[in-house]
């Protein structure tokens, strides 16, 4: 037996363990979601746009010392997914991290991170049309047709997808991850296959020379680096996705913690893997912001056809990130309408056991996305990017501070933790929420729309105390 274990046996029992708490947001779904799906599901959030489209950018403007970016976030994602799996654990819920901080930080904490969740998603969302939009013009046929209106037809496309059941929004991300990671798998053996042989791409020789004898891994100094931080953040914006899903999955006890330790491995291989291996095949100065970095070697390798391919996946890969996003934003609207904290048509079900209310909810902010389009095409994306970083930050500051606040409980026998748990806790909640301030602090330094971000957040907090007062006489207790 543990130390640990002991020390809990040997607490006096001062205080009776509170009873379960039920949340009445949790009623109505089928839990249709397979082992399969989760695991999968779990792959897909740790692998989206991020990666596909932003990683040309952030190469460029950081060097080979992106891949260093990407493992620091990816070890704090992980923390925060490992928090969020004790909680899982600790009580399934469709309502997830939304659920928990009315558990432990009441309808206030709720409400506030209810909403801030619905923003990361509402702007993931247009960041998500807006790719679609931009891998869509990478074909000629298609260049003609305005930005605005392939976005349209992307987010009609996956909201009618979305709407039909849980069954069948597993089954396609079952497949998105599918495509996304044998994606990444043939173009990684391709790399290493065009390192071993030394074969050039288009005209470079390839191998470690190119980091070297372009400035090194910080070929900019590390300040770039720092700054694409946020951007970074956005790329995992998904990993939460797994606690959703474990409100409709069968046995969540043995599914859950298989599928969130095996994240840690995948953010490894494939975002920093692929990094290093896009900086051993071109200079960092050849990536651009306008088409993914896969595409862009695919491209210059003589084989044509081979970007294409790539650019087909990695337009998947946007769809699926839509796809969550309407998904569990759905599940969190409808658990927030049942204790009054959203409207009451997000409360709705279908007979097919689907939230329509809050997916055709976030739906219609995505259609603000498409206008966006239209305005300030060229900037859509970096502009929604931010704001997106924003509700990612405080979904996962809410995550780890209502972690924080079970294990307060669990130590006073209040409640008992399970045998799956968050490592070096207090510790760990502590420095991951410091972190997360110090992004915060790196997207004021970066200044242009990051910088304008953080200047909006007086804003957005007013908004939240506006809708808080505007809406508290209807909140109850929805247990």
């Amino acid at each position: 037996m543990s130390e640990q274990s002991l020390r809990q046996e040997e607490r006096p029992q001062h205080q009776a363990e509170r009873p379960a708490h039920v949340d009445a947001g949790d009623a109505g779904y089928s839990k249709s979601l397979k082992a399969r799906h989760v695991n999968m599901i779990a792959i897909g959030g740790a692998i989206g746009t991020g990666l596909f489209l932003g990683a040309g950018g952030r190469l460029k403007d950081a060097g080979p010392s992106l891949a260093l970016a990407y493992a620091v976030c990816g070890v704090f994602a992980f923390l925060v997914v490992r928090a969020l799996g004790e909680l899982v654990l600790h009580r399934p819920s469709s309502g997830a991290f939304v659920s928990y901080a009315r558990e432990f930080l009441g309808e206030k904490g709720a409400f506030a991170a209810g909403w801030m969740y619905f923003l990361n998603w509402a702007t993931t969302g247009v960041a998500d049309i807006t790719a679609v939009a931009t891998y869509t013009h990478y074909w000629g046929m298609f260049t003609e047709i305005p930005q605005w209106v392939i976005a349209l037809i992307a987010l009609a496309v996956v909201l009618t997808v979305n709407l039909i059941s849980v069954k069948i929004f597993g089954e396609l991300e079952f497949w998105f991850a599918i495509i996304k990671v044998g994606a990444l798998v043939v173009f990684m053996a391709i790399g290493i296959f065009l390192l071993v042989t030394r074969e050039q791409v288009a005209g470079t020789s390839t191998g470690p020379s190119l980091i070297t004898d372009h400035g090194g891994v910080f070929p900019h100094g590390a300040l770039p680096m720092l700054l694409v931080i946020q951007g970074v953040v956005f790329a995992y914006a998904s990993v939460e996705l797994v606690g959703v899903a474990a409100g409709e999955t069968e046995n969540p006890e043995k599914i859950m913690p298989k599928a969130i330790n095996s994240i840690m491995w995948r953010v490894g291989l494939f975002y920093v893997g692929s990094v290093v291996l896009l900086s051993m095949l071109l200079p960092s100065g050849s990536y651009s912001g306008d088409e993914s970095p896969f595409v862009t070697v695919l491209s210059k390798i003589g084989v044509p056809a081979a970007g294409g391919v790539m650019n087909l996946v990695v337009l998947t890969a946007a769809m699926s990130s839509l796809n969550s996003g309407l998904y569990s934003t759905g599940r969190i609207l409808r658990s927030m309408a049942m204790s009054g904290s959203a409207p009451r048509f997000t409360g709705a079900m279908s007979r097919t056991h689907v939230p329509y209310g809050g997916i055709l909810l976030t739906s219609s902010f995505c259609v603000l996305g498409v206008g966006l389009n239209y305005v300030v095409p060229d900037e859509a994306f970096e502009i929604v990017l931010n704001f997106a970083a924003i509700g990612i930050l405080s979904t996962w500051a809410v995550i780890m501070l209502c972690h924080l606040l079970f294990w307060r409980r669990a130590q006073s026998g209040q409640v008992s933790r399970p045998g799956y748990r968050l490592p070096g806790s207090p510790y760990t909640e502590v420095v991951t929420l410091g972190f997360l301030a110090s992004v915060l602090v790196l997207m004021w330094a970066d200044g242009g729309p990051s910088r304008l971000t953080v200047m909006a957040l007086p804003a957005i907090l007013a908004a939240l105390v506006i809708g808080w007062y505007a809406s508290r006489g209807r909140v109850k207790d929805p247990s």
